[in-house]
């Protein structure tokens, strides 16, 4: 199950309702309630889900090239992991089992997580890090 506390407005999650399961754009999170408004359908529609129809995206390479990030050859390899740029913007991915599992790394500002993300996450942590939301 997701956590509330790593859901804010503009995240991408995967909403679940009658069985069918649609990516969505989050509008409104609803702390008291514990429920959150997503737009799904390129926007379309907009729902209030409960917490256990809500699930987190997985980041992988995949998910970093379609959130237009590249694959800069000239700072992967050689042990140091593979790094996907975007702009200013950079995320180094270790083989498993390394300390740190990846680096995200902005201008002067470097975070070492020791555990796989979620795109919501990431989202989250570059909105720290550049005051822009990833899309």
């Amino acid at each position: 199950m997701i956590s509330l506390h790593h859901l804010k407005t503009g995240d991408t999650v995967i909403t679940n309702y009658g069985g069918v399961e649609k990516p969505g754009k989050i509008l409104q999170v609803d702390h008291e309630d514990k429920k959150v408004l997503v737009a799904t359908d390129n926007n379309t529609n907009e729902f209030w889900y409960d917490l256990d129809n809500l699930y987190s995206i997985p980041l992988d390479e995949a998910m970093l090239l379609k959130l237009q990030f590249h694959l800069d050859n000239s700072q992967s390899g050689g042990g140091k992991g593979k790094v996907y740029v975007r702009g200013p913007f950079s995320v180094r991915m270790f083989e498993t089992g390394n300390k740190p599992l990846m680096q995200l790394h902005y201008r002067d500002e470097t975070r070492n997580l020791n555990a796989p993300i979620t795109l919501n996450e990431l989202q989250n942590h570059y909105h720290g890090m550049t005051n822009f939301h990833l899309e």
